[in-house]
């Protein structure tokens, strides 16, 4: 007896006799009462298929509805490390992830995947500055249209880019219409909402692009469940010098006024007696959430909480901060340089203070759109950002960070530092972290490195 496949709004119904070998090939496969077969979520299709195969069933395969497409043909000739990145991801029946660093050209070898498929295919992406980044390059590369999902836009053709947001409206509908998925800044697939892009869609061949795969929760596992493996991975310093501008790294250490000091210590103390009396020993993130959780009743854990933010707000914001920071566009006049800030509040501090333009996530999309062109083209020497700008910008001009305040997260710190790594002649990257020494800065800054 033939087995039919079919794809019904996310999910590929699988009617017939299915050996058991195959039930127990893909553990996602259920019994289907509804239809009295079996069902499981799309994107198991490739892993269905092949355990058919290996069954040596006949398959009657209704999966897929693809468009036809002319073979696509890329410009781009692959660096030797793009191509040993491509050949891994194609060895592992292409399905995986890259890990690349900023600058390192992700989005080539996703083309040059592309163009070997010629397959219809669809691009997630973060951003909307991500989005219209890669319609460009999609249009100028392909001689085909190019649909768009977000931004405004809800036009499906055979290559298409989307939002994760607008793809986690749209899987359900479209997953049937695409033979290749590729994930951009792949790490965020981790989202417990954004998996439900990627278990939906059925596309057989699947890539994730990233600078820094693995998760802090440790979500990346699911990740790999969804895209594949990490098939690849290379880091900055294996590109630095020759394919990505070579860089230093310089900590400046400031210090706290008396009065600064005076209220931090106070704060990290309300802090830190709490955490006494309390027992909870904040070793894990667990352990936040539970104080979380006590401050919805308890007065006490309530404002050690708000002490805590008092204190951190105190060494990530401090007044030698603003001056080192003063000394160090001082001394890069003639460069282009990107400040990096934790809070909005000390972004438009520093605007007010060196006249800079600032971009956080309340500033309007056209808005920010004019002030990086113009950082770009050079009407613009310096900008200053509250983590809008950590990932999804192209800013190849830029070739002086400034990390005035940042979170511990390792994937932070590489953003930030590739934002500044895209190469050109003659040019040497800079990064200056703006650190408050004697505070609990230190520790979160070498845990970043």
């Amino acid at each position: 007896m033939t087995v039919v496949l079919r794809f019904e709004n996310g999910s590929v119904r699988v009617d017939g006799d299915v050996p058991d070998a195959v039930l127990d090939a893909v553990p996602e496969m259920e019994a289907d009462p509804r239809s009295g077969g079996y069902r499981t979520p799309a994107v198991a299709y490739a892993a269905v298929r092949d355990a058919l195969a290996a069954a040596d069933v006949d398959v009657d395969d209704r999966v897929l509805d693809l468009d036809s497409l002319p073979a696509l043909d890329t410009t781009y000739e692959l660096r030797s490390y793009q191509e040993d990145a491509l050949d891994a991801w194609t060895d592992a029946d292409r399905r995986g992830n890259l890990e690349l660093p900023t600058g390192s050209g992700k989005t080539v070898i996703a083309i040059a995947a592309m163009a070997a498929l010629s397959t219809p295919t669809l691009v997630v992406v973060p951003t909307i500055d991500l989005l219209e980044q890669w319609r460009r390059e999609l249009d100028a590369e392909f001689d085909v249209p190019i649909g768009q999902f977000g931004g405004g836009q809800q036009r499906f053709e055979p290559i298409t880019v989307s939002t994760y947001d607008s793809a986690y409206l749209k899987a359900e509908d479209v997953g049937d219409r695409f033979g290749f998925v590729v994930f951009d800044e792949v790490h965020h697939l981790g989202g417990e909402g954004y998996r439900d892009v990627a278990r939906l869609l059925a596309a057989p061949a699947r890539m994730g692009l990233t600078a820094t795969f693995e998760r802090p929760d440790d979500a990346h596992e699911v990740v790999a469940e969804l895209v594949g493996p990490l098939v690849h991975r290379l880091s900055v310093d294996d590109l630095a010098g020759e394919h990505l501008a070579p860089y230093d790294v310089k900590r400046v250490e400031v210090d706290l006024t008396p009065d600064e000091r005076e209220r931090y210590e106070a704060n990290q103390e309300t802090f830190t007696d709490y955490l006494a009396q309390s027992g909870i020993q904040m070793r894990s993130g667990s352990d936040y959430q539970e104080l979380v959780k006590r401050s919805g009743n308890d007065p006490a854990a309530r404002e050690a909480l708000l002490a805590k933010e008092r204190a951190r707000r105190i060494m990530l914001g401090s007044e030698a901060k603003v001056d080192a920071l003063g000394d160090v566009l001082d001394r890069h006049r003639d460069d282009r340089v990107i400040v990096f800030t934790a809070h909005n509040d000390f972004a438009y501090r520093v605007a007010e203070r060196f006249l800079v333009p600032v971009i956080t996530h309340q500033t309007s999309a056209s808005e920010r759109k004019e002030v990086l062109q113009r950082f770009r083209d050079g009407r613009y020497s310096r900008i200053v950002s509250s983590n809008v700008l950590d990932e999804g910008v192209d800013v190849p001009e830029a070739n002086v960070g400034v990390v005035c305040s940042g979170s511990g997260s390792e994937r932070e710190f590489t953003q930030r530092l590739g934002r500044i790594l895209r190469p050109r002649d003659g040019k040497t990257a800079r990064l200056y972290e703006i650190v408050s020494q004697d505070t609990a800065e230190e520790r979160v800054a070498s845990r970043r490195r």
